[in-house]
């Protein structure tokens, strides 16, 4: 059933294409004011986790700028005719075919070893050789991840080479499409935030609902280099079939289990108005559901089906790059049956610094943003959580969120803090933290990020996750004690057409009490 659903996404998102292709305005239509997107809240690129550096593809590049939701066009009532110099203009901007390639050798440390004690995996270190072609033609590009990875001459066997069987075989709860699916590294087609039709698959770190109440940049990229996940996000305005009303994003982290299935329905109902502010508001529905919460957890494999689902209504007050600012609400529900409400805005400043701030009156027992950066981690123990009756209390929460963006996005950086008003007290159980709810502490999320730019050999990303702020210690030494958190670098050298990349990730295991580390180490080339 869900392989026919596999299917059935993958047809839409292809007649898609091919419906945008089909209405894309002529010559004589160039006179025609074009359609816009549906908007992008002004801090989105700000929040995004970054991907390992040998990862980065254009599907996962951050999406920039704040569109306005569109006004509802009037044709002229005859275009003009078209002057030599822009046919010559409209012709040099069809769509070119392109193709890249890069490759790389390295080593990669992830657990594939025997199970220890506990009967957990041992780290192992693989020497990984790979090939990622790339085609594009327009707006659409396909990315393939042809990777092995080996030992030579390993300890534990009389072979001179050892092949990682995960590469080519399932392992474990894994199917064949889990294998073989994300050998297409992505495919992209248009732009979040800017073209009526967006598509991206493959390895992505920031897909989000609306204002992400519900879901925020849940990641399905956590367990790479040993695992890549292929998941689709697709996003289809009206404005696209001259019906600017209403909208429609849907997404899967997995489309090989389609485990972690989302959308969000939108209406625009006073956009054929002249109402001022109002006339851009967007009243949303979003539903998001994870049929497998224990995919991921080698102790338990819980068969529930945990969902949650809300309203909310956005609506851009200022436009502009300089001074975006947009307000929304949200009313939605977790899988406990509990409530949470919110009110929030956020925009930016002279075009640099981004801001956003949010009120939360919540039921005990609910956890805002369910669905976030590092739920295929926690995944399994929020389960265990929204298993347990919710107290019967209602508590107040908060966000807030700074950032910056310099030299056209180059520099980026943001740091955001949320939880409750009236914080849960210090213990010195660690155990018991696990079975507490998340929300009863702060949490903070840490994002940096310096892209390529000019011949400048540097260039790296890194981000900060920590949960349980002032469980431990106190709240200042808990924000930098990494206990229970999520850590990430990349740091990239280029010299000429090579790079060479050193990843490093780390991950607090709520079942072992621990970190579970990764690392990468690789030269790659471009050609």
């Amino acid at each position: 059933m869900r392989f026919a659903i596999a299917v059935l996404m993958t047809l839409f998102l292809v007649g898609t294409i091919v419906a945008q292709d089909a209405t894309q305005p002529a010559a004589s239509d160039a006179a025609q004011p074009p359609a816009q997107a549906a908007p992008q809240t002004p801090t989105q690129d700000m929040t995004q986790a970054p991907a390992q550096a040998s990862d980065q593809t254009p599907a996962q590049a951050p999406e920039q700028g704040a569109a306005s939701a569109p006004d509802q066009a009037v044709a002229p009532a005859e275009a003009p005719a078209q002057a030599p110099a822009e046919a010559q203009a409209a012709e040099q901007a069809k769509p070119a075919f392109a193709f890249s390639a890069g490759a790389d050798i390295g080593s990669d440390v992830f657990y594939s070893g025997p199970p220890d004690v506990n009967g957990n995996p041992t780290p192992q270190t693989w020497t990984r050789l790979g090939f990622q072609p790339d085609f594009s033609f327009g707006k659409i590009g396909i990315g393939l991840d042809l990777t092995i990875h080996f030992m030579l001459y390993p300890a534990d066997s009389n072979a001179a080479v050892q092949i990682y069987d995960g590469d080519w075989e399932p392992q474990g709860k894994q199917n064949i499409l889990d294998v073989y699916l994300p050998k297409i590294m992505y495919v992209r087609y248009g732009t979040k935030g800017s073209d009526p039709f967006f598509a991206k698959a493959g390895s992505i770190g920031d897909l989000s609902l609306g204002d992400g109440f519900i879901m925020s940049d849940y990641s399905n990229m956590l367990f790479l280099p040993q695992q890549r996940i292929f998941g689709l996000d697709v996003g289809v305005d009206g404005s696209l079939f001259d019906f600017p009303y209403v909208g429609l994003e849907v997404l899967t982290g997995n489309l090989a289990r389609l485990d972690v299935d989302g959308g969000r329905v939108f209406a625009r109902p006073l956009v054929g108005t002249t109402v001022p502010i109002l006339k851009n508001m967007q009243v949303g529905f979003t539903a998001v559901a994870d049929f497998s919460p224990g995919l991921y957890d080698q102790t338990s494999s819980p068969a529930a089906t945990v969902k949650a689902y809300g309203g909310d209504i956005m609506v851009p007050i200022l436009d502009g790059k300089e001074f975006p600012l947009d307000a929304f609400t949200d009313i939605a529900v977790d899988p406990n049956n509990t409530t949470g409400w919110m009110i929030g805005g956020e925009g930016r400043l002279i075009g640099i610094f981004t801001y956003e701030a949010q009120l939360r009156i919540l039921q005990d027992g609910f956890i805002p943003s369910y669905f976030d950066a590092n739920y295929d981690i926690f995944r399994a123990q929020k389960f265990d959580e929204m298993q347990a009756p919710p107290p019967s209390g209602i508590y107040t929460g908060w966000l807030a969120s700074l950032g910056t963006s310099l030299f056209t996005n180059i520099f980026l950086f943001n740091i955001e803090l949320d939880g409750p008003f009236s914080p849960a007290g210090v213990t010195a159980d660690l155990a018991a933290l696990d079975a507490m709810n998340q929300n009863q502490y702060a949490h903070l999320r840490g994002v940096m990020k310096l892209n390529q730019v000019g011949t400048f050999p540097f260039y790296f990303d890194a981000f900060y996750d920590k949960y349980y702020i002032g469980a431990e210690h106190g709240f200042f030494q808990d924000l930098v004690d990494p206990t229970f958190a999520v850590i990430g670098l990349d740091v990239n050298y280029k010299t000429g057409a090579a790079v060479l990349t050193l990843a490093y990730n780390a991950q607090w295991n709520p079942t072992t009490q621990s970190f579970d580390v990764t690392s990468s180490l690789q030269a790659s080339v471009q050609f």
